[in-house]
């Protein structure tokens, strides 16, 4: 064992999706730290991941940002040509990029345009992801989606967003059998609140206080409390474990 002990990856090359900032980042770095090199995707930050860049690099691996929208098919396999590229192989993939509409909306109010680019983004991505991932991954790699508790106890006025991330859930249960045979694992992480850009919307004045009244541990995730049990599924100490849904959200599904 050297001196990253147990979450040594040493010689793995790992892509992260939606990168550059909140648990994309948390989780870029965190892989970077226990030595792996790390390509990251983004949409539109350029500055942000040129960040992640230099701060992975800090630390003696290879780092690098691929620009594009992962709701499309053709930015996705940019992607992976790249890694193909600049790695050798590929070892880990996280899937964290996504959206979540802050509006409450309902169900019986929601437009098309909304449903549909919620699903673009979170689900068609994530499928294409998927797709060049298991083509691409050499055996026994690693594969970690971002999820979410609404995808196992829904979301109201937020139908979309949940709706996706239980199809996140399903899809992770039958992509882990697929690929066992050449030792893949895949996994979910599904986080509750995470103070991050995205929630800081909803966690603004007063709300914060609800959302932490209904946590018993007592406080919103930070985007680093994610990040290390996403990192943990991507090491060998998690080499038997696959088609699982961690949750990280302080005990919030056990309350209210």
């Amino acid at each position: 064992m050297n001196e990253r002990g147990w979450m040594d990856l040493s010689g793995k090359n790992a892509v992260v999706t939606g990168g550059s900032r909140g648990v994309g980042r948390a989780t870029a770095l965190l892989l970077a730290r226990a030595g792996a090199n790390v390509g990251i995707s983004y949409r539109s930050r350029s500055q942000d991941a040129e960040s992640v860049v230099a701060e992975s690099r800090a630390v003696g691996v290879d780092a690098w940002a691929e620009q594009g929208d992962l709701a499309e098919r053709s930015a996705v396999e940019r992607l992976f040509h790249r890694a193909g590229e600049e790695f050798d192989g590929l070892d880990i993939v996280v899937v964290n990029h996504g959206i979540w509409p802050v509006a409450e909306v309902s169900l019986e109010e929601m437009d098309d345009d909304q449903w549909r680019r919620t699903l673009q983004v979170n689900l068609d991505s994530a499928f294409f992801v998927a797709r060049e991932a298991a083509r691409r991954l050499r055996d026994h790699g690693r594969i970690v989606f971002v999820g979410s508790t609404a995808g196992q106890r829904g979301e109201a006025f937020h139908g979309d967003y949940a709706a996706t991330k239980g199809a996140l859930i399903s899809l992770v249960k039958g992509f882990c059998v697929e690929l066992a045979p050449r030792d893949i694992t895949v996994n979910c992480v599904a986080p509750g609140w995470i103070d991050t850009e995205m929630a800081a919307p909803a966690l603004g004045g007063e709300a914060r206080a609800r959302v932490e009244a209904g946590i018993p541990l007592g406080r919103v995730a930070t985007a680093e409390d994610v990040a290390g049990p996403i990192v943990f599924l991507c090491t060998p100490l998690a080499r038997h474990i696959t088609g699982e849904v961690l949750n990280v959200n302080g005990g919030a599904v056990l309350v209210g």
